[in-house]
């Protein structure tokens, strides 16, 4: 990705192809063109529909391969979401307190976090699927290591959000009770800011390759045990908001680890080579792609956020902030 280009196949480059070469410079190379690489006309297209009976039946073909890969997707969004629903949840049977200080957390800090990291890591969904497409496999895990660079060094920066919750939600005018006990937790929850920095490119680099299942599953098992241990730990054994914690941080890098399992396993073939001093070359380019996809996503996760915020503005702030994370 040189000057800002993306060194990709456009449609229309059927006999070139582009490959990096030690250096981070752009090469072109002759290139006979895949089978599953293009387009092919009449290969699996749908055929001429000429009555309503033709039109549901390629319908419920098209829409069961729909949701063949959307189900799973949404799937793993909705446990993935559910992991900090079910802290917020069991944190109300904690205490009033408890409650908004995870909410403003989750909602808040991890929240302006979380639009920052999962927006800068979509810019790997428009590269890994174009080097997909265009036979360039090895790429996917060069884009995948590079987005890690970048998203790791995000996190160092986002951490002193986290080290500073407490002061700076005092300065935007929050409750003293509840800027405490919100600045307190987020200090504990920065290893959940690295985790996002691992997860979200390595979800854009599965989706590339349509290996949505592994995702749904991992995700799907880490949510029971999260359910069980929130439990374990932060009522039955009363360790409060530090249960919480202990168990949020260590749900997602459960997620993490499961993941570079399965792709450290040889799994993902071609696309996965292994660690390359590549994801160090052109990384400019790659944060100036980054940082125009996080702004499209931004605005769409941080609304939320200032919402929680003008909750705690109000007379009774505890209620305001529990009432609104509830809903």
């Amino acid at each position: 990705m040189e000057n800002g280009k993306q060194p990709l196949l456009s449609p229309g480059e059927v006999d070139q192809s582009i490959h990096e070469d030690d250096g981070g410079h752009l090469l072109e190379q002759p290139h006979r063109p895949s089978a599953g690489a293009f387009f092919t006309p009449g290969r699996e297209d749908i055929g001429p529909i000429t009555s309503v009976r033709d039109f549901f039946r390629e319908f419920s073909v098209e829409t069961k391969k729909l949701w063949y890969l959307a189900g799973p997707a949404i799937f793993t969004s909705l446990c993935q979401y559910s992991l900090g629903a079910i802290t917020q949840l069991l944190a109300g049977h904690v205490s009033t307190i408890a409650l908004a200080a995870v909410s403003v957390e989750n909602s808040v800090i991890a929240g302006f976090s979380f639009g920052i990291m999962l927006g800068m890591g979509s810019a790997l969904e428009t590269l890994c699927g174009q080097a997909f497409g265009a036979g360039q496999l090895d790429m996917l895990g060069i884009y995948m290591q590079r987005s890690w660079v970048i998203l790791n060094s995000t996190a160092l920066v986002l951490s002193l959000l986290y080290v500073f919750a407490q002061q700076i939600l005092k300065l935007i005018g929050q409750t003293a009770q509840i800027s405490e006990a919100a600045g307190v937790f987020a200090i504990w929850m920065i290893p959940q800011l690295f985790a996002y920095a691992i997860n979200f490119p390595i979800a854009k680099f599965l989706q590339a390759q349509s290996k949505i299942m592994v995702m749904a599953a991992i995700s799907g098992v880490v949510l029971v045990l999260h359910a069980v241990f929130s439990w374990l730990f932060m009522l039955k054994l009363g360790w409060g908001l530090v249960g919480a914690a202990v168990v949020l941080n260590a749900s997602w890098v459960i997620i993490v680890v499961a993941q570079l399992v399965y792709i450290f396993s040889g799994t993902c073939g071609r696309a996965w080579s292994g660690f390359s001093w590549k994801a160090f070359q052109n990384l400019w380019g790659f944060v100036r792609l980054s940082l125009a996809s996080a702004v499209m996503l931004c605005l769409e996760v941080w609304y939320f956020m200032a919402l929680i915020l003008f909750a705690g503005y109000l007379k009774n702030a505890e209620v305001s902030v529990d009432a609104l994370s509830i809903w």
